[in-house]
């Protein structure tokens, strides 16, 4: 709601509030309104200040104009609980091998440690859809594992771990250089999956940093490189429309929403429809000329990207090495070592 010209934001989850105002004269009064409102039931204690311990996350606005989530104390829980234990001076350059799409031969593991897999794949998701979107790639590969995990599987989660432990200290740091300009970075791995699936991937930023993150294997077979980014564009697309909207309802109206790709036989198809698709692309979907559509209304605008330059292929397949390095430290945007 508007107070004084000026946006009150409310987040809540079950009975976790945090709210926002540019003024502290609001948020106090919203905090004496709510006490009246539920202090008989539950007193209500508040916190106030640029740093904020809120579902697991210590959000921390003490530098202008940027916001730097960090999740520590999950971390090293999780460290301490892990059945293997790492020594100070282990060290694990990326989460995933190369071999992170393969199933593997190995045994199924045991009642225990499938219970284990699965418990700290679980963890991981909530700890990569927050603060560490680094890992994201290789933990939505581990979590459609979970059923029937064998022995590869768990040796992928240990590598994971031991990368964790390498880089505790790292943090998710957020900046943007315009609140009405979105970019989306959306890729495809062709057919790398096992069953010859492709892999899409997506990066959203507004300047520094990932605000948004999607690593997902596609569910259906491609028969091109470029039939899979026009499946990857579809997977994204119901997202980068919502994102526009909440942003909109913010009170930010977009300029921009600008969806990137390296592949222009993809972009022409998403841009022109039907004109642009010869008799191989007759073959596709045509709910995959939604993009086209929106595209004309002027909900978004895509354009080519270099490959070197795409983060959205970090979020498709296990880099590794300089190009690792790279896009890691876009995504993060900001380390901070003990």
């Amino acid at each position: 709601m508007m107070v004084n010209k000026k946006q009150l934001t409310i987040r809540f989850h079950v009975d976790d509030v945090l709210a926002s105002h540019m003024e502290q004269r609001v948020l106090e009064d919203f905090f004496t309104w709510i006490n009246e409102r539920y202090g008989g039931l539950k007193e209500v204690t508040c916190t106030c200040g640029r740093v904020h311990t809120y579902l697991g996350m210590t959000l921390d606005y003490s530098k202008k104009g940027k916001l730097k989530i960090q999740m520590d104390d999950y971390v090293q829980r999780m460290l301490d609980e892990f059945s293997v234990k790492f020594k100070v001076d282990d060290k694990q350059e990326t989460p995933a091998g190369n071999n992170l799409l393969e199933v593997g031969k190995g045994k199924l593991l045991d009642k225990d440690q499938q219970t284990e897999f699965h418990r700290f794949v679980a963890k991981h998701l909530f700890l990569t859809k927050r603060a560490r979107l680094d890992m994201h790639p290789t933990v939505a590969i581990l979590a459609s594992r979970v059923q029937n995990p064998n022995q590869s599987d768990w040796h992928k989660l240990v590598r994971l771990m031991r990368y964790m432990h390498s880089t505790k200290k790292w943090h998710l740091t957020l900046s943007a250089d315009n609140l009405c300009v979105m970019k989306w970075y959306v890729d495809a791995s062709f057919a790398v999956h096992p069953d010859f699936k492709s892999h899409t991937g997506g990066v959203m930023t507004m300047g520094g940093g990932a605000m948004q993150a999607m690593s997902k294997k596609q569910k259906l077979n491609s028969r091109s490189s470029t039939h899979a980014e026009l499946i990857g564009v579809d997977d994204a697309i119901t997202q980068v429309l919502w994102t526009r909207m909440f942003m909109e309802e913010q009170g930010y109206p977009i300029e921009k929403n600008i969806l990137y790709q390296d592949n222009m036989s993809s972009i022409l198809l998403e841009k022109n429809g039907r004109s642009s698709a010869g008799k191989r692309s007759r073959a596709l979907n045509i709910r995959y000329f939604f993009v086209t559509d929106q595209v004309e209304k002027g909900n978004l605008t895509i354009e080519h990207m270099p490959t070197d330059d795409m983060w959205g292929d970090y979020m498709t397949k296990p880099l590794q090495g300089e190009k690792f390095r790279k896009f890691r430290a876009l995504i993060p945007q900001q380390s901070s070592r003990a």
